[in-house]
């Protein structure tokens, strides 16, 4: 199994296990994160690209990959996403590099991946 399938299914797992809960705090905050990607008066798009760049700056590998995914699923191409990726960089400094390094190998699994869905 590819690192990036093992993150889904961490992820989704970890999803479920935190909304096990009666905290009405934790469930709103799960909420508010979805309905804060969704349209708006930026299209949910610009802000999957915003939530990479975001995460890329705040050092956080699972949030790069959660919106590299979302970004590839709503059509941003490699171009533009590696333009948002420089950004972060800018803003970021060299510490983002191993970041980078992260997002470039997640973002080669995900064009393969839509790349053989897209041939069957």
């Amino acid at each position: 199994m590819h690192p990036f399938e093992e993150f889904r299914e961490k992820r989704l797992a970890g999803n479920e296990a935190a909304l096990q809960t009666n905290s009405l705090l934790v469930k709103r905050f799960f909420g508010l994160d979805k309905t804060a990607y969704g349209d708006g008066a930026l299209d949910k798009k610009t802000k999957e690209l915003l939530g990479l760049v975001t995460s890329m700056v705040l050092r956080c590998n699972d949030c790069i990959d959660y919106h590299l995914e979302q970004a590839v699923k709503l059509g941003w191409n490699r171009d533009e996403i590696d333009e948002a990726m420089g950004v972060a960089m800018l803003v970021g400094g060299s510490i983002v590099i191993p970041h980078l390094r992260h997002a470039k190998n997640s973002l080669e699994f995900l064009f393969a991946e839509q790349e053989r869905l897209q041939q069957n």
